[in-house]
């Protein structure tokens, strides 16, 4: 026995999907270059440390590595390899996107693609990615990061709510 679904798992139409996920890529994508740029060209002119809060400071880096600065050395000379990668998770984030036309899935894959781009275009045009923001307490600093590693997670934690949200189950046959 069929039925409608549950409003916390209502679908949108297909190309509903689509352009609210390309609405959250190319404004994760938009507000991330655009800080970059304010960042790099404004405020770090010249580079220094800006205490925000006193957790928080705004800082001018250049990650060549993976997350956190991870295998900086192997990839100081290959930002194309980590481009390519970045590439092929955008390749399957769309292949979820075909697969999972809900709001939240469309919001939150939306924001790992813009993120992800973001980071693209700072290794193809720097041969690295611009961090700007450290969290820091205790004399501990967070690895400096940007926003378009805060889409990621947002979006990451969208997809991850997404997850924990009722699913129709199918009913039980009564023999």
């Amino acid at each position: 026995m069929t039925g409608p679904l549950p409003a916390s798992v209502a679908r949108l139409p297909t190309h509903s999907v689509w352009l609210l996920a390309a609405v959250m890529a190319i404004g994760a994508l938009a507000l991330d270059q655009a800080t970059k740029w304010v960042i790099v060209s404004l405020v770090m002119d010249p580079p220094r440390i800006i205490t925000v809060l006193p957790f928080f400071n705004l800082t001018l880096g250049f990650n060549r590595g993976v997350s956190f600065g991870m295998f900086g050395g192997v990839f100081a000379n290959s930002p194309w390899i980590l481009v390519l990668i970045s590439s092929a998770i955008v390749a399957l984030m769309l292949t979820f996107l075909i697969r999972s036309p809900g709001t939240l899935e469309a919001i939150g894959i939306g924001s790992i693609i813009g993120g992800a781009l973001g980071n693209m275009l700072d290794r193809m045009r720097l041969g690295a990615v611009v961090d700007f923001l450290d969290l820091h307490a205790a004399g501990w600093h967070w690895p400096a990061f940007n926003t378009a590693d805060i889409t990621i997670t947002v979006g990451a934690a969208a997809l991850m709510l997404s997850g924990l949200r009722a699913r129709p189950t199918a009913t039980p046959r009564s023999s």
